[in-house]
């Protein structure tokens, strides 16, 4: 049993970026129509719809940017590589994708304060990817330094 989760666990991480990629979409091409709707049912002013479109449209760039580094890095560790400077460069992009949602909804909390849950949520994903990052870096360093007195 513990084989098998083993070697399924990437297969089923990458299921699941996948199925992140399709809500993803859905919400993208249903943004505007999801946001009216949330929008006439809680009484919200008019405008608080063009807030909210512009917070979910830019953070959906870096869910689309930090979705395919997470494809790539997942691909790395299939193929072993583990503690290479590409996969250091991918949890830095997804640390930084994290980052940048978690500013831009900031600013939406000027139209609907419950962002300030993203805000959070955000914060702290990129706060853990960028110890994660820091770990691999630091196992690279200590794998180049081992690679020179071999």
């Amino acid at each position: 049993m513990q084989d098998w989760l083993k070697s399924k666990s990437i297969l089923f991480s990458q299921i699941c970026v996948v199925l992140f990629a399709l809500l993803l979409a859905v919400l993208d091409l249903g943004c505007w129509r999801i946001v009216n709707w949330f929008v006439a049912l809680r009484g919200m002013d008019g405008q608080a719809v063009w807030g909210i479109l512009a917070v979910l449209l830019l953070c959906s760039v870096f869910g689309w940017v930090l979705l395919w580094a997470l494809w790539r890095l997942l691909g790395n560790l299939r193929q072993a590589r583990v503690f290479t400077e590409e996969n250091i460069a991918l949890l830095q992009r997804v640390s930084l994708c994290c980052a940048a949602a978690a500013l831009i909804c900031v600013g939406g909390c000027f139209f609907y304060l419950p962002f300030l849950i993203a805000v959070a949520a955000a914060g702290f994903m990129a706060l853990i990817v960028r110890i994660v990052r820091n770990v691999f870096q630091k196992a690279l360093d200590m794998k180049n330094e081992l690679d020179l007195m071999i």
